[in-house]
């Protein structure tokens, strides 16, 4: 369990940060290691927000929201020294397996020769197309990996050195000017239209496009779905670029190690800990409140969480510029996902590639067998209907740890999509456990085995993602990761760059640049925002390292 230690009310801290997500924790730790006195406030019982693991049924350790990782910045995991704390991560390879309902399967290795063999099997065309399609994913991701670790340009800029950030920027996409059209077209195109430009077999496409709209309110038809395809290889794992892994212990035990390194610096983390207003002053934030009523004072407030939330909820519309208020009031955050989460007496046994015995069709596996049937399945849900198909992104922890669950049993988490936060004549009280029998359903129909197999069920909504870890509108990402909400524009212009209108108030969460997933960036990014500033400013630290300034 994270530190959790309680200071007088007089205690007056350097940083406030709210929410103890991987993102304030991590912001936290650069905080501490720089010598500021820092204080994490989470709601929760423990630390991790969406990347917690938690011990849902007797024995069975099951990461309840996210459950992979690959965008974890390198760079946090050394400078936080996050091996030190017992940070390890199993890759996956293959990526995912690919069961169809015709009896295929296809296995897409992340090494490229074994990937094209196995599309190969599929169109021949579609496996030298692969090619040309990695080495374009490719460069890509060399433009726009680099501006995960950017602190995006301000419409306001303050200081010389902000000047001189935006023309470095400026440089850094002017080497890369021979990828500005291909650019164009990611940020701007459907995944369905992307991915048509290189293949051609619709089973190809179904194994290929899920990544463009996972976790976004819109279809493979969509514009601005390719984007999101780009996002998801960013990361890297095992050495391969866009590779995933499973982290051991779960995706909580990352936050856990988080917290640990944030400590190790001298920074407190309180659980238990519902911030209800963020205090402000002559238009400076002077600290936050808590449901218990205690008061907090600092310097800084950094706030980890939804931006929606952190404005229009903790600081209120009083005390925001009309401008940011329009912004936010426009800021979307809809979501069409849920999770079924299931514990499992033995190994799914597919169609495509039997076999109970671990294989590599078990790790993780994809239910979406073409562009039409995830399209399908998004029409039902602007009709606001779950999907009676859905495309299923699937995972099973305990191939790789063993230690997740009891001997010979496993745990099957199973992001479904799309299932919409409001319904359409009914609500989620009625449908949830609809939704679980459908997605058990589903699953036998490609493993015939699973449904016998489920020892428990666990159905996450996306009104439960909203009401029990803060995801305004159900969505994992704190916003849609659309083009007008990206880079300086996220979550606002007037708030693009991790500072705010409000003095002394910045955000740090996934509702800021670069955006969703637990890659820690927004964190780290808005760390060094807030420590330039106090260096400007001339502030070095109001105390050290497990001491408090009192008043």
């Amino acid at each position: 369990m994270s530190p959790n230690t309680r200071s007088s009310p007089t205690t007056k801290y350097d940083a406030i940060v709210i929410g103890g997500g991987h993102n304030g924790l991590v912001c936290a730790a650069y905080l501490a290691r720089s010598g500021q006195r820092v204080l994490v406030v989470e709601k929760r019982q423990k630390v991790g927000g969406a990347a917690a693991t938690e011990e849902v049924w007797p024995g069975f350790r099951v990461s309840i929201l996210s459950y992979v990782v690959s965008l974890l910045r390198p760079a946090i995991v050394s400078e936080l020294q996050l091996a030190r704390f017992g940070y390890h991560v199993y890759p996956l390879d293959p990526a995912y397996f690919m069961p169809f309902p015709d009896g295929r399967g296809l296995l897409y290795w992340e090494d490229l020769d074994r990937a094209q063999a196995e599309i190969g099997k599929f169109s021949e065309h579609d496996a030298l197309a692969l090619a040309a399609y990695d080495r374009q994913i490719g460069r890509l991701v060399a433009v726009v990996r680099p501006l995960l670790d950017r602190i995006p340009p301000s419409v306001r800029p303050r200081s010389a050195a902000e000047i001189v950030d935006a023309l470095s920027l400026t440089r850094h996409l002017l080497r890369n000017r021979g990828e500005m059209s291909a650019l164009v077209d990611i940020m701007t195109m459907s995944v369905a239209d992307y991915l048509d430009q290189w293949f051609d077999d619709e089973a190809v496409k179904g194994a290929l496009c899920p990544g463009g709209v996972i976790g976004a309110w819109a279809g493979p038809r969509s514009p601005g779905t390719a984007y999101v395809l780009l996002h998801h290889r960013i990361g890297e794992v095992g050495g391969y670029r866009g590779g995933w892994g499973f982290v051991r212990g779960g995706m909580g035990q990352l936050s856990e190690i988080l917290a640990m390194a944030a400590a190790a610096h001298g920074a407190e983390v309180r659980t238990d800990a519902e911030v209800t207003s963020i205090q402000t002053c002559c238009g400076r934030a002077t600290g936050v409140v808590l449901a218990d009523g205690t008061e907090l004072r600092a310097t800084r407030v950094i706030s980890g969480i939804h931006p929606s939330t952190t404005f229009l909820g903790l600081v209120g519309r009083t005390a925001l510029p009309e401008a940011l208020l329009v912004e936010m009031d426009r800021y979307r955050s809809r979501s069409g996902s849920a999770k079924v989460n299931l514990a499992l007496a033995e190994l799914p046994d597919f169609r495509a590639m039997p076999g109970k015995a671990l294989g590599p069709q078990h790790p993780e596996f994809i239910i979406n067998p073409s562009i039409d049937y995830l399209e399908t399945a998004w029409t039902q849900a602007q009709a606001g209907c779950w999907s009676t198909s859905p495309m299923m992104d699937c995972v099973i922890p305990t191939t790789k740890d063993s230690s997740l669950a009891p001997p010979g049993r496993h745990i099957l988490t199973c992001f479904v999509q799309y299932a919409p936060y409001r319904l359409a004549g009914t609500d989620w009280g009625v449908e949830r456990e609809r939704l679980g029998d459908r997605v058990v359903e589903l699953l036998g129909d490609y493993a015939p085995n699973l449904p016998g197999s489920v020892l428990h069920r666990q159905v996450i909504t996306p009104l439960d993602m909203e009401r029990d870890f803060g995801l305004v509108g159900g969505n994992i990402f704190h916003g849609e990761m659309s083009l007008d909400q990206l880079f300086f524009l996220r979550p606002a212009s007037q708030a693009g760059s991790y500072r705010t209108p409000i003095a002394g108030l910045y955000l740090c969460g996934s509702g800021t640049h670069p955006g969703g997933g637990v890659m820690g960036a927004p964190g780290r990014n808005a760390a060094r925002v807030i420590m330039g500033d106090a260096r400007r400013h001339g502030v070095r630290r109001l105390s050290g390292p497990g001491r408090a300034t009192s008043s």
